[in-house]
């Protein structure tokens, strides 16, 4: 499938293999290609044995998923950290992709480019809230999403305790462990990305959500928690750039499906249903807890020694936290309860709503938001005649019960009749393994996915991952600066002496120089980047057992467990 003649097709397959998020965003199938790296991958599998999933096949789906999200929770960081890959420039990634996509097309949909979501991003200034303010303008980020092996690795860098990703991987990874772990079927998985995120939609029950490390349950999406409003962000405020799975994806820009169109109507209609709500009393005591603003225009009534007692709602949600008892629920009274007398009124607090008939109202209405968009009349007179501060109040309601997803249109889109990638539950890692391979010459998915995996089987195959080696590694290169060749030798070769992927997969040279380790072929590899970055004359060859490098005349050479036919030609890209 690799035509190595052909600049996009060696340009997304070396894509492959560096992963980062602009790639991700031009060629979306490297999405699911990851995903299958991660499954081809022994560290998941290898949970199976860990006491922590004991029994998990006896469980039932809610405890299946909580176990895999607190061995997530417990074994990774999130990590958004600017330095960990280095940076690159728009001017650089716009003429590697010029030939791809325009200027104009990716201020569309991608941060680095000039989108900037809705007003959220605008007043938080994203370039600050990134980290960015401190590089010159034209400087962004090379994030690149890390395989399951790199994100293992993390504990090796320092300052790291374990494990760790940003939000793509952990999506990946969710993905993936859904799969092999809780035993989900592929297909009842979605990865939904935006500009700034990359999450999960998960069709079990009424939906869950994975968000980076957690799991938002329809209930969590409006429980107006910190938490929850965080989660909330990216797909209330972001358009989705793309949405893909095991049959195919639906890309914003592009004019070609390959999701097969009733699963993606299908799709659209879940996710609508998870994001939104009944309009009840819990609601709306969610929509408060979130709302500081509006608890101005209500009061709490409570009895108390047989008589009524007031207190303004903004005095009484704080009381949550750390309690156990929350407003909405049953235990409402509970936490009413634990307020000193001192702080309640005798008498009706003027100008504001009494909550106490909202609660005798809406509690278990039923009501649905579109009949609160159609009759605001419903909540309308009672905020009407008690409450002037807060004009917004019911429009922010209906706001907070209904998200409308900015999904892709599909109305000029042809959906193309893709081959999908089915592997099911009960197949051992070695069985998907032979699967895919039987699959690589129709689908170029689990062709890519193979590059993801690291394994590289082929002169064209290495060409592509020796262009990616040699292209895409700025820390490396700003790492050793300021070394002189021999000492950037000196370095590696006094580095660990494994390497962070198991078997013949092969590391980039960013991540020996992150993780301080890696097979002599792979360090072999890095010294040659940091070489060709200096415009030295420079090769490499490969026989079994070591590495040489030749740069000006000057040999170089690093015993080698990992093997792979590397001659002088495989050096120039």
């Amino acid at each position: 499938m690799l035509d190595i003649k052909n600049k996009e097709s060696l340009e997304k397959y070396s894509s492959a293999i560096s992963l980062s998020d602009m790639e991700i965003f031009i060629f979306p199938e490297l999405m699911f290609s990851l995903v299958l790296a991660n499954i081809m991958s022994p560290i998941i599998w290898k949970w199976k044995d860990d006491p922590w999933f004991k029994n998990i096949n006896r469980m039932n789906l809610n405890k299946k998923l909580q176990r895999i999200k607190q061995f997530i929770m417990n074994q990774y960081d999130f990590n958004l950290d600017l330095d960990t890959w280095g940076l690159t420039t728009k001017e650089k990634e716009l003429k590697r992709f010029e030939e791809f996509i325009d200027l104009d097309t990716l201020k569309q949909s991608n941060a680095l480019f000039g989108y900037e979501g809705d007003k959220y991003y605008f007043d938080i200034d994203i370039r600050k809230h990134f980290g960015l303010d401190k590089y010159t303008t034209d400087s962004i980020p090379y994030w690149k999403t890390e395989t399951i092996d790199a994100m293992n690795a993390f504990h090796l860098k320092e300052g790291y305790h374990k494990g760790a990703g940003e939000c793509v991987s952990l999506s990946t990874l969710y993905y993936a462990a859904l799969f092999i772990i809780g035993g989900l079927p592929m297909e009842d998985i979605y990865m939904v990305a935006t500009p700034l995120h990359s999450q999960n939609f998960v069709d079990v029950g009424t939906g869950l959500i994975t968000n980076n490390r957690r799991l938002v349950t329809k209930n969590m999406w409006f429980n107006g928690t910190e938490i929850s409003m965080k989660a909330r962000r990216a797909i209330e405020n972001e358009q989705i750039t793309f949405i893909s799975n095991n049959l195919g994806y639906v890309h914003r820009i592009y004019k070609e499906a390959t999701m097969p169109k009733d699963v993606y109507l299908g799709f659209k209609e879940k996710i609508t249903n998870y994001l939104e709500t009944d309009v009840d009393y819990p609601t709306i005591a969610s929509f408060l807890r979130d709302s500081g603003s509006k608890q101005v225009c209500f009061q709490f009534e409570h009895d108390f020694l047989g008589k009524k007692q007031y207190i303004e709602a903004e005095k009484v949600f704080p009381y949550e936290h750390g309690s156990p008892y929350l407003i909405g629920t049953s235990t409402q009274n509970k936490l009413l309860e634990e307020i000193d007398s001192m702080e309640f009124y005798q008498e009706p607090i003027e100008g504001r709503i009494n909550l106490k008939d909202i609660e005798t109202a809406f509690k278990k209405s039923g009501l649905k938001v579109r009949e609160l968009q159609s009759k605001p009349e419903v909540l309308d007179s009672i905020v009407k005649k008690t409450c002037n501060k807060e004009k917004d109040l019911i429009d922010d309601l209906i706001d907070f019960c209904k998200v409308d997803p900015q999904i892709p249109e599909i109305k000029d889109k042809t959906f193309v009749p893709t081959k999908p990638i089915i592997l099911s539950n009960n197949m051992t890692r070695e069985a998907i393994i032979e699967h895919l391979e039987t699959r690589r010459e129709d689908s170029e998915v689990v062709d890519l996915a193979f590059l993801a995996y690291r394994e590289i089987k082929g002169k064209p195959y290495l060409k592509a991952f020796m262009k990616a080696s040699l292209e895409r590694n700025p820390v490396t290169i700003v790492g050793t600066e300021n070394m002189s060749i021999d000492e950037a030798f000196n370095y590696l070769d006094n580095l660990g002496k494994v390497s962070v992927y198991s078997d013949n997969r092969l590391a980039q040279p960013d991540e020996v120089w992150n993780f301080s380790t890696g097979d002599g072929l792979e360090k072999g590899i890095a010294l040659l980047d940091i070489a060709r970055s200096r415009d030295l004359e420079s090769w490499l060859e490969t026989v079994p057992g070591s590495v040489k490098i030749v740069v000006d005349n000057v040999n170089y050479e690093f015993m080698a467990n990992k093997y792979v036919d590397i001659c002088k030609e495989d050096s120039n890209i």
